[in-house]
């Protein structure tokens, strides 16, 4: 389970850090239970995100099952996809 507001504080580390590989690493150390992702949004078309920014979004990952899956149910969620949008 991941609540909205520990959403919206990773969201502000990543403002904070910048949106890299460095800062997903520093995620992983400061949040160990959760598991993250870093990738590019346009990795995830068709998707909605559970907090968007300007220069990323943020999706719930359900880890659970053997195979991860994105979800929106706060509840089912163990980890965060870190989705860098790149300008066009």
């Amino acid at each position: 389970m991941i609540a909205a507001e520990q959403v919206q504080e990773i969201a502000n580390k990543i403002a904070r850090l910048g949106v890299d590989d460095g800062a997903v690493s520093q995620l992983r150390q400061d949040y160990p239970s959760l598991h993250f992702t870093y990738c590019m949004d346009d990795d995830l078309p068709n998707n909605t995100p559970v907090l968007a920014q300007e220069k990323f979004n943020l999706y719930l990952i359900d880890g659970r099952e053997h195979c991860l899956c994105l979800t929106s149910d706060y509840q089912t969620a163990t980890g965060i996809v870190v989705a860098e949008i790149i300008p066009e």
